[in-house]
């Protein structure tokens, strides 16, 4: 899940912003793109006005190559201008450059933190941003609010040549995946494992092992992967969450997991690849 993306993040622009720039334009969690090139980019233009377009709040997002990158959100009912349209990233993440898309995963958090802090939770006082941060200051009682990562962990359960993949009632019928939760206050990575697995599916893990990482804008997860092995109990599903689980060879996958643009798929190939699968 790595990427050599040449993007700078900076909460201020190092130069003036007076030529044309990349603006990551969203109404709601859905990104405006030229629908007239493929792959679909994003404006390059000096103001979102300049092809019709009337911001609501902006931001400054960094610099990418010898372009300036700004973020911006639109009213909920604004129409796109023609030629453009608005997406979803997820439809998104095959349909665009890699490098505007990895700028895009950042700029709809972005956007959504400085829509949700407008205001001090403490005092009520109006937000300013805070000088050379990515953050937001109370100017009444000094109070710092940086952008919102919430941290998940996201695991591979190997039984010898076995995997463990479950069905989540919010998930269709036959879609599988491998097991996932938040990490708790005070919890560490590896507890969270133990903990998730052990809720979910009543059984316990051992040789816990770091796989990668991957942002997740929906709307603001770091996906932490890892590897872990079986250690003993028998399946007991969390009614409340887990419809179904089992164990799978690499030869007998469910037809309906997770799409390539998520790391619960590279888990799931990862173990296909070393059991022969592909």
């Amino acid at each position: 899940m790595a990427n050599d993306i040449p993007f700078v993040s900076r909460p201020l622009p190092a130069s003036p912003v007076d030529s044309p720039s990349l603006w990551f334009v969203f109404r709601g969690t859905r990104l405006l793109v030229d629908m007239r090139v493929e792959p679909h980019v994003v404006p390059r233009v000096l103001s979102p006005a300049d092809i019709g377009v009337s911001l609501e709040r902006q931001q400054y997002l960094g610099g990418l190559g010898d372009a300036h990158c700004l973020a911006g959100e639109v009213d909920e009912a604004a129409d796109p201008p023609p030629g453009y349209a608005f997406y979803g990233l997820r439809r998104l993440h095959d349909r665009m450059p890699a490098v505007q898309f990895q700028v895009a995963v950042r700029a709809v958090q972005l956007v959504a933190w400085d829509r949700d802090n407008q205001y001090c939770g403490r005092c009520q006082t109006p937000l300013e941003l805070k000088a050379g941060e990515r953050a937001k200051l109370c100017p009444a009682c000094g109070l710092t609010r940086y952008p919102r990562i919430s941290p998940a962990i996201i695991v591979a359960v190997h039984r010898d040549d076995r995997l463990l993949l479950a069905r989540a009632l919010r998930h269709p019928a036959g879609f599988y995946s491998v097991l996932a939760g938040f990490v708790e206050p005070g919890e560490s990575l590896e507890d969270a494992v133990r903990r998730e697995v052990r809720e979910e599916v009543g059984v316990a893990v051992d040789d816990i092992r770091y796989f990668g990482s991957q942002p997740w804008p929906f709307p603001d997860s770091l996906m932490l992967a890892f590897t872990a092995r079986y250690a003993g109990g028998e399946l007991e599903l969390e009614a409340s969450e887990i419809a179904e689980a089992g164990w799978y060879a690499a030869s007998e996958l469910p037809a309906t997991i997770p799409p390539p643009i998520s790391i619960a798929r590279a888990l799931i190939d990862d173990f296909a690849r070393r059991n022969g699968r592909y």
